[in-house]
């Protein structure tokens, strides 16, 4: 195979999931070829819009925002941790933590959930608990991604036990936070198969902004097997 990049992106369309009280998703046309010449599209959304970033300071205004933080936060290689199978807004406990974590590596934190985007249990995600949190920041790691709504647990509509817990130690330790990511299952696959992988979240360039939607691909090479 050689070299293989994954797109782990969901595309931006009109109606597409959003978390409970974001801004809808619209892409429309704006301009057509037929009317003016060029097509353009018009797009509302919100800063967590699909595959997204989260800068620290989504969470708390005295926290780095997305600008601030340096590129090199946004990639680097990968390790995925197999958290599939799990009941619905099930903590994830830190014995699910995979080995080779440390400063610089993207922790990849595959529930399985992306098969249901777009359905109505999407929000019922599995979610890495805080103890999971703190040992991911006691490793070193400052990034973080998920296929899921979030990395905390999405409370169904009327509840009251709205969390931020884990949010909040990660980004507390001025991690970055990438959510609704997809197609998991074939990093594991690669990782298991003992491929090199590295992974790239960058984000729109938006000037002081809490995150920012972002195309994750990652890159895997089986002419770099790891031992």
């Amino acid at each position: 195979m050689g070299v293989e990049l994954l797109d782990l992106s969901v595309p931006i369309v009109t109606g597409m999931p959003v978390y409970p009280g974001d801004p809808e998703v619209e892409a429309v046309p704006a301009l057509t070829v037929a009317g003016s010449g060029v097509n353009v599209l018009r797009l509302h959304l919100g800063s967590q819009s699909g595959t997204h970033v989260d800068a620290p300071f989504h969470i708390d205004d005295s926290l780095p925002r997305l600008d601030e933080l340096p590129l090199t936060r946004f990639t680097g290689p990968a390790v995925a941790m197999d958290a599939r199978g799990l009941p619905p807004r099930t903590p994830i406990g830190p014995e699910l933590l995979p080995g080779g974590l440390g400063p610089g590596v993207v922790l990849l934190i595959a529930t399985g959930w992306s098969a249901h985007w777009g359905g109505d249990g999407y929000p019922a995600h599995p979610y890495p608990s805080a103890e999971t949190a703190e040992a991911i920041v006691a490793a070193g790691v400052r990034t973080v991604a998920i296929d899921a709504l979030s990395v905390d647990r999405t409370p169904p509509p009327g509840a009251e036990d709205f969390s931020l817990a884990a949010h909040r130690v990660l980004c507390g330790a001025g991690a970055v936070i990438g959510e609704n990511l997809t197609g998991l299952d074939r990093v594991l696959d690669a990782q298991d198969a003992g491929c090199a992988i590295d992974v790239s979240l960058f984000p729109i360039a938006l000037a002081g902004a809490d995150g920012a939607p972002v195309r994750a691909v990652a890159r895997v090479d089986d002419r770099a097997v790891l031992v």
